[in-house]
């Protein structure tokens, strides 16, 4: 039986379920209404939600809560919210929305002073640390930008700050459907094995979550596998 814990995304450009390659805005492709997306998910028996704002984080501030708090109305979806999220009235505003969780990335890397009095003020159990990662460094406004912080030092100095939830994206695999970045993630839970890490990117088969779950990663999210019917998820939910 699977211990992992499987999140379903949404990504939402201009109120619309979309997936990217790469956070490539230019390969977008749409996928119908969040809404109708979050209740199929609800009846099979998801209990998480990813959802990601793609307006908010190019725009750089919160653009579909209108969304957010659709789903929260009219699903029982424990649901994280990110992309956009830069100042408290942004977060206030997505918690007023009724996320339980909020990722948050770049104003971690931006300003960490302010992530940390998030941390402080929210508690850690509603704040999730979002690390997108290429070449080994943090990348953050929609992955437009590529920061000097390292992907180690950036999880160190969080986690020795009580952050426990961490979404880690390895951007070179997201949305290619060719398999997870497992040796970053075994790295990750090897240095730091009281976090409760997100595997994120990359994810095309049931067997790719299988092979997460033997590695020991507590949590996975995945999206263009469900919409390209690449993952039956009727079966996924049968077997876990």
């Amino acid at each position: 039986m699977r211990k992992i814990e499987l999140i379903p995304a949404i990504d939402i450009i201009e109120g619309q379920c979309v997936r990217l390659s790469k956070g490539n805005y230019d390969t977008k492709k749409v996928y119908g209404r969040p809404i109708d997306m979050a209740l199929q998910f609800e009846e099979l028996g998801f209990q998480r939600l990813h959802l990601v704002d793609l307006d908010g984080a190019k725009s750089k501030h919160v653009v579909n809560d209108a969304v957010l708090r659709e789903i929260c109305q009219k699903t029982s979806l424990v649901v994280d919210f990110g992309g956009g999220v830069k100042t408290e009235d942004d977060l206030q505003r997505v918690f007023d929305a009724g996320a339980t969780m909020v990722t948050a990335g770049s104003i971690a890397v931006t300003h960490p002073e302010v992530y940390l009095q998030w941390l402080e003020k929210y508690g850690a159990e509603h704040m999730i640390l979002g690390a997108d990662v290429r070449n080994g460094r943090v990348s953050i406004n929609g992955w437009k930008e590529d920061s000097e912080v390292r992907l180690t030092d950036f999880l160190t100095q969080y986690m020795q700050a009580g952050n426990r939830n961490v979404l880690c994206t390895e951007i070179s695999r997201d949305g290619m459907l060719q398999g997870p970045a497992i040796n970053l993630y075994r790295e990750i839970m090897a240095a730091h094995p009281n976090c409760h890490l997100i595997a994120s990117g990359g994810v095309s088969s049931i067997e790719d979550i299988e092979a997460l779950d033997e590695a020991g990663i507590p949590a996975v999210v995945f999206g263009k596998a469900i919409y390209e019917g690449r993952i039956d998820l009727k079966k996924l939910k049968v077997e876990s």
